[in-house]
């Protein structure tokens, strides 16, 4: 009898074991919208305890060693929990970590606490007066997006792992989860600061040229689609396991990404016409649904033959719309939050943070709306959401979403640390920028820094694990050791960063 072939043995388990991997995130539903939101909830859950120990205690300040593992097990390890042992009961987790926050806030503040937040500054003076730049970098923001960034960072290794529901994993075609909103949610972020030199020219009263405006773009782009090759090359190189109905055959995330600032350049020009991001973004995703729901485009893109280039890559281009929709949506939110003065001329503190959540709270109740009419079965048009398609049901979930979370980080900002806006408003760029590092954690400051370098390395520990741990097959004990261990080099490297004030822009 002959020895069998051993290099053809190995071949047959890595083909079975890559359709193995396939299969684990192929043809998911998804769950619902409300558990999506009580997963998430977590991560304003932990600002207000954060913000709590801060803000009476002042635990972060000075920043030691014991604060550091502190913020991490904080912004990093419970939302880590949220998705992982907890993911089954995330209410639990928020009503522990509200319970944490109201017996740390029970304890009588330190000194140091209340020295900081004794009579703060009501000097009024404009910006421009005062040598302040016209747009601020809020607290709020910061957190937002830096705990959007651990978030994705996390559920991007933790999906391959047994131990992450796959009601959380990216649905097929039809429904809701939370990695879904994950990918709407990086591309409404990214829309949000994206939004900052427009501001700036508005400010200086200039107007900058289409074609320009279209070279600058496609600056920006060039680093992007570089990295989409790059991945396309070692994914496609290295055998690795793929999802061929998440964005095609060769199309990836970076590839989208790229794709967006020169055609967000071109839709800048449209409003002269349509003043309003928001109103953009809504006539943008109607007329895309509107061609799904009256030509044969919808069927051609969930059931068409993959025979040429275009339909091998048909979900990553037609769902590029809906991306672009979703990025004009936060360019629009950003408009709103990034300028410093937002209540007249010379506006109080009180004033300024009042008009910023009236503003904020009212376009959430608005996209929230929206998403109603159009979801409903009884009230509204009755369509379901697809982030395959990402159709308008998806873009109004994730714009909805996205702005009644910013908004609940906002409220947390403006109830804790007052004193921000108060150096805001009174001109004072020392005040504000020692309040901003007091009301902001290190590690979420960090991931926010550099985002883009952040989720390219996150990547690449993903892929490496994979390559080298058979992850269906390691057990929770495992699992959790993995993803800590994992997590604490990404947070590692990105704080570091922060420490050697070095900024990646990609």
């Amino acid at each position: 009898m002959s020895e069998p072939d051993t290099g053809e043995n190995a071949a047959r388990i890595a083909h079975s074991y890559k359709q193995l991997k396939e299969d684990f995130v192929s043809n998911l539903s998804g769950g619902s919208v409300i558990e999506v939101a009580q997963v998430c909830a977590v991560a304003p859950v932990v600002t207000l305890l954060w913000s709590v120990l801060q803000s009476r205690q002042s635990f972060f300040k000075p920043y030691t060693p014991l604060a550091f593992v502190i913020d991490y097990l904080l912004n990093v390890g419970a939302l880590l929990l949220s998705v992982t042992l907890y993911s089954s009961s995330p209410i639990l987790l928020n009503i522990l970590l509200l319970t944490a926050a109201a017996f740390v806030y029970a304890v009588p503040p330190s000194t140091s606490s209340k020295k900081k937040q004794a009579k703060p500054n009501n000097a009024k003076a404009t910006p421009s007066s005062s040598g302040l730049s016209a747009l601020s970098t809020k607290p709020f923001l910061t957190n937002y997006r830096g705990n959007m960034m651990v978030v994705t960072c996390i559920c991007i290794l933790a999906v391959d792992f047994r131990l992450f529901p796959r009601r959380f994993a990216k649905v097929e075609t039809w429904g809701t989860s939370l990695m879904d909103m994950g990918v709407g949610s990086f591309v409404y972020s990214a829309g949000i600061v994206a939004s900052r030199p427009l501001l700036k020219e508005r400010a200086e009263g200039k107007a900058t040229p289409l074609s320009t405006r279209l070279i600058r773009s496609f600056r920006h782009s060039l680093p992007l689609l570089a990295l989409g090759v790059v991945r396309l090359l070692s994914v496609k190189g290295l055998d690795y396991a793929e999802h061929v109905t998440e964005y095609g055959v060769h199309w990836n995330f970076f590839f989208t990404l790229g794709f967006l600032p020169p055609f967000v350049a071109l839709f800048q020009s449209a409003l002269a016409v349509v003043p309003s991001y928001a109103g953009l973004a809504l006539l943008l995703s109607a007329g895309y649904q509107l061609i799904l729901e009256t030509t044969g485009l919808k069927a051609w893109i969930l059931v068409g033959a993959r025979d040429n280039l275009l339909s091998m890559n048909r979900e990553g281009i037609c769902s590029f719309w809906g991306y672009l929709a979703i990025f004009l949506a936060g360019q629009d939110m950003g408009m709103v939050v990034l300028p410093r003065s937002l209540g007249g001329s010379s506006p109080s503190s009180k004033t300024s943070a009042r008009v910023l959540l009236t503003k904020m709270g009212t376009w959430a109740a608005v996209w929230l709306g929206l998403y109603f009419l159009a979801t409903d079965f009884t009230y509204g048009a009755g369509l379901s959401v697809s982030r395959r398609l990402a159709n308008l049901p998806y873009m109004l979930w994730v714009v909805a979403f996205n702005q009644a979370l910013l908004f609940a980080f906002a409220v947390v900002d403006v109830v804790f640390f007052p004193q921000f806006y108060s150096a805001g408003a009174g001109g004072d760029a020392r005040a504000e920028k020692e309040a901003y590092e007091t009301a902001t954690s290190r590690v979420l400051k960090a991931y926010n820094r550099n985002g883009l370098a952040v989720f390219l390395l996150a990547n690449l520990l993903t892929g490496l694990v994979n390559m080298t741990v058979p992850t269906l097959h390691v057990g929770g004990l495992a699992t959790m050791g993995i993803l800590v261990a994992y997590m604490g080099a990404v947070t590692g490297v990105a704080v570091g960063l922060d420490v050697w004030n070095v900024t990646i822009k990609l």
